[in-house]
């Protein structure tokens, strides 16, 4: 983190209490359990306080067993997942806590986890596999900008010893982050996914041949305006992070790539 947002992290969890160094300089990690109260992770009280989406702020946000937490909890995350922030109302007005976090959540294909499976027969019948991915509604759905299916993994996989690829997926990062905080020097903006549309047009232009293919994939996938602005700002990241200067086609394709397929949720197929 630089130097403004070491100032930011520390002040949220100097109110929020929990502050135990004179200052944060690590981004912060929260992974609240799905069983949290709605003002546990939204925030409130008599006397408003931050909740774990602001504790997060800066940092990463990992919700594990995403149906499973509170169904208001999870539409309360349509404003950070859309502005980066997070509002509580109370009879004596309305406070808003910074949530811009990288948010991240993982899920079962459904209860008994075996939906999908080549080797394990689901036991979930078909109301509780409606019951169970309903909860995740498609505002919600069409906030997320990266959706990725974790395959079975083989027992004999669990033996070989993993690659050492952390230091180099980190410096991809950091050249990435490099180049976005270069591009927005200046404005209230640090990396691409807080672009909006007037800063897309001027940061994320589109070739003739992308324009083409993301209209094309428009009417296809059924994006809506919210999704196709996402799809373009995907788009820059990659770009960034193969340090190239424009969009090109192959960017976009992996970022519509990661769009939820159609028949994602059981009851829409």
């Amino acid at each position: 983190m630089d130097f403004d947002e070491i100032l930011e992290v520390t002040k949220i969890h100097s109110i929020a209490g929990n502050l135990k160094e004179p200052y944060l300089a690590e981004r912060p990690f929260r992974n609240p359990h799905h069983t949290a109260s709605y003002v546990a992770l939204v925030g409130g009280g008599q006397t408003p306080h931050p909740g774990e989406i602001t504790l997060a702020h800066r940092g990463v946000l990992f919700m594990d067993e995403f149906p499973e937490f509170e169904r208001r909890v999870l539409e309360a995350l349509r404003q950070p997942l859309e502005d980066g922030v997070v509002s509580v109302s109370r009879a004596k007005g309305t406070i808003s806590f910074p949530a811009k976090s990288l948010m991240v959540f993982a899920m079962n294909p459904c209860p008994c986890g075996n939906y999908g499976s080549a080797n394990k027969p689901c036991l979930c019948s078909t109301q509780t596999l409606y019951r169970y991915q309903r909860k995740v509604s498609g505002p919600i759905a069409d906030r997320i900008d990266v959706w990725l299916e974790v395959p079975h993994f083989e027992s004999a996989k669990m033996a070989q010893k993993s690659k050492v690829e952390s230091d180099g997926i980190r410096k991809k990062v950091e050249k990435a982050r490099e180049i976005q905080k270069k591009r927005f020097a200046g404005r209230k903006i640090r990396v691409n996914s807080e672009m909006r549309p007037k800063e897309i047009e001027e940061f994320a232009p589109l070739s003739k041949e992308c324009e083409d293919l993301l209209r094309v994939a428009t009417g296809k996938l059924d994006l809506s305006a919210r999704a196709y602005h996402r799809v373009i700002k995907l788009s820059r990241t990659i770009a960034d992070f193969e340090s190239s200067k424009d969009i090109e086609k192959e960017h976009l394709l992996e970022a519509l790539q990661y769009r939820p397929r159609k028949n994602f949720f059981i009851y829409e197929s």
